[in-house]
């Protein structure tokens, strides 16, 4: 072994409980020769497969390459992860030469006419192998996946295509680094205490503990959720509330470095240069094929039934919200952006006596978290166990083992909870390593999974006490863990949450339900001072409560998909002004007065820079499915072990082995349907 490599973590397989990720050993330095390393390897890997001097088969060409690039998987998906939860100025400045580097060794490997060549034969007679269902899908998954990225493509169209790929990498990056920077830059700093009027004491205090930090006099307010959230909700300044409106939404559209507006253009554009040149439309049509909706007329279908079930009612909420701010401000007052969350709230303190600040006494994040464990322990029968021997990458991170009902290992699963200036907006799930089985052995690899949030932080008097959101926040991402901590597959590629992306968040969105359940909220829910459970009425006031401003909040993300679709759809470069176009493309969706200056697409990381491109109306799509699944449990009971059982064996562990409606249906006994959704939320009776 030669020093460098006995040097970098990353050149041997970690030699850790479990195989873990040895954070605690990583230097920025190792990335750059581990991922250099990693592609060495691989190389030489594809190579032996392109050599191989005997026919092509499904065991020494499609399995060899699914074996192949683990050194390289391993440290890029660390350096990856890391670049979205806890980042630093070195990182982002490094992965601006090594996300171009693993762009380029992507489309070497994709590109290898000979390694395609070998693959095609395969797949070509397929029929001829005595394969399994499974290897069936993996070889189609793997075939399709190398047309799809440029295979097929020759001499000046493969080139061009390598070139765009490149540019596609550099620009996500850019607009991420923009859209964190930004944000991380904007501080409102109040220094008189008349101007918190309306807060509560932990946003004050929140606020107060975010100054000491800074060094500054006052109160510091910020454009983070636990900050941003509460003040929007709460802040009797309507001046100040419309500061911070602005400030938010208009994130990277500003005269400086962090400009995204030519950004989104760029990304726009590469993308539909790359389908077009892959035989597609537009981006959309390159990718809806490989999803549940399978084409943009599905996708427009959805939108525009819920767009025409929930809209009158949205007027109506609008209505409502505007009526009650006029008998505050006087006739002639017209309710704003920066004013719906604040009289929204205000309504519907008057119309079910509820708010956060009322609830969060019941929510401390130790009680929380034990909730949403047992939960996962009263239906599937695993339990979790806290290992402060396993490194973590910051001091806000646990780690835990996973153990199943029969007590054997299940999986390693990281919790990481609050905001930092190194930490991306938003919450997400993702895998530091993902499951397979041997086909040489027993062994079951079982996987690594973290969930990543911005919970409200605690302060120097209080412990972290969540808003009902972030409990519905803290359910959705462990919905999407399970699905990652029960893969059962042959192939690390099809495992866990590699599945259709319109099917992946079907997981994560039933498990929403059970936190309007007052026997889960029994389980947990206790004041964290007097340890009194959460009262019967204040639970009933939850469910009476949830459909409030429903139909506002289903346009919302209604809007999105729409935004998200009219920037796919294009079949034409683009070159006008994103702000006018963002506005036409959602405008049928938008209830609420129409702000000139505002731009969400500047920011609008899950379409520009996340896995959500021409994907956004996945959330309704899954919703769809989850309300229809949930009515299942609500039908037989929500702890019912044998609906828990087939959820497990038929969604949570198959992956991508099968298609998603195939597996939907064997638990569910029937195709979903819009109605259960309606009744849900109260749209229909």
């Amino acid at each position: 072994m030669n020093n460098l490599s006995s040097q970098n973590i990353f050149f041997e397989p970690y030699s850790t409980l479990h195989g873990v990720v040895p954070f605690n050993k990583i230097k920025t330095e190792d990335y750059q020769p581990a991922i250099n390393e990693g592609i060495r390897r691989q190389n030489a890997e594809i190579e032996a497969i392109i050599t191989n001097p005997e026919a092509p088969t499904f065991a020494n060409t499609v399995l060899a390459y699914e074996k192949s690039g683990e050194m390289l998987q391993r440290v890029s998906t660390v350096f990856g992860n890391l670049l979205s939860a806890e980042t630093n100025d070195e990182l982002q400045e490094l992965a601006k030469a090594i996300m171009p580097l693993m762009s380029e060794h992507a489309n070497n490997i994709s590109m290898n006419e000979k390694l395609f060549a070998r693959i095609k034969t395969v797949y070509e007679q397929r029929n001829k192998e005595a394969l399994s269902a499974e290897q069936q899908k993996l070889l189609e998954e793997v075939y399709n996946g190398f047309v799809r990225n440029g295979a097929n493509l020759q001499g000046e169209a493969k080139e061009k295509y390598r070139a765009l790929s490149k540019e596609l990498s550099l620009l996500t990056l850019q607009f991420s680094d923009n859209n964190l920077k930004e944000t991380n830059s904007y501080r409102m700093v109040i220094t008189d205490k008349s101007q918190l009027a309306g807060l509560p004491e932990s946003s004050i205090e929140a606020a107060e503990e975010a100054a000491k930090e800074a060094a500054t006099e006052g109160w510091i307010f910020t454009l983070q959720a636990p900050s941003y959230g509460p003040f929007m909700m709460y802040a009797d300044n309507r001046q100040l509330r419309r500061e911070l409106y602005m400030a938010y939404n208009t994130k990277c559209t500003h005269d400086n470095a962090y400009n995204n507006l030519e950004i989104v253009k760029k990304l726009v554009n590469v993308r539909l240069e790359i389908a077009r040149l892959l035989g597609y439309d537009n981006f959309a049509a390159y990718n809806l094929q490989e999803r549940m909706a399978q084409n943009s007329d599905a996708v427009y279908k959805l939108l525009n039934q819920l767009l025409e079930a929930y809209s009158p009612t949205a007027k109506q909420e609008y209505a409502e919200v505007q009526a009650l701010a006029r008998q505050e401000q006087g006739d002639g007052f017209t309710l704003m952006p920066w004013d719906w969350a604040y009289y929204s709230h205000k309504l519907k303190n008057k119309k079910f006596n509820i708010n956060d600040e009322m609830l969060r006494p019941y929510f401390e994040l130790s009680k929380v978290k034990e909730g949403v464990f047992g939960l996962a322990t009263r239906l599937y029968g695993i339990t979790f166990k806290k290992n402060p021997t396993i490194p973590v990458y910051h001091q806000d991170v646990d780690a835990y083992e996973v153990f199943d009902k029969d007590g054997k290992f299940l999986a390693v699963l990281y919790t990481d909870f609050h905001p930092r200036a190194s930490k991306r907006a938003g919450a997400w799930m993702t895998s530091y390593k993902g499951q397979w089985i041997s086909e040489n052995s027993d062994e079951n690899s079982r996987p690594h999974v973290s969930i990543v949030m911005n919970f409200t932080k605690p302060t120097a008097e209080k412990p972290a006490l969540l808003t009902f959101d972030e409990v519905e926040t803290f359910l959705h991402e462990f919905g999407h863990s399970l699905h990652g901590i029960f893969a059962n597959t042959t192939y690390e590629s099809l495992s866990g949450t590699n599945v259709y992306w319109d099917f992946v968040e079907l997981p994560s969105q039933i498990m929403e339900n059970f936190a309007i359940e007052k026997d889960f909220l029994h389980t947990f829910a206790r004041h964290y001072q007097t340890g009194e459970l959460i009262p019967d009425e204040l639970v009933q006031r939850i469910t009476d409560s949830a459909n409030f401003n429903v139909a506002n909040a289903c346009l919302r993300q209604v809007s999105f998909g729409l935004l998200d679709m009219g920037w796919y759809t294009r079949n034409t470069p683009f070159d006008g002004d994103v702000k006018t176009y963002e506005k036409k493309a959602w405008e049928k969706a938008q209830i609420l007065p129409v702000v000139e200056e505002a731009c969400m697409s500047t920011q609008f990381s899950h379409i520009f820079a996340g896995g959500y491109s021409a994907g956004y109306y996945s959330y309704k799509w899954a919703e769809v499915l989850d309300a229809d699944a949930f009515s299942l449990f609500k039908q037989k009971g929500i702890f019912n072990q044998e609906v828990a059982d087939s959820f497990r064996e038929n969604i949570l562990s198959k992956g991508g082995i099968e298609h998603p409606m195939t597996l939907y249906k064997r638990f569910r006994g029937q195709e979903p349907t819009i109605e259960a959704l309606l009744i849900r939320n109260g749209i229909r009776k």
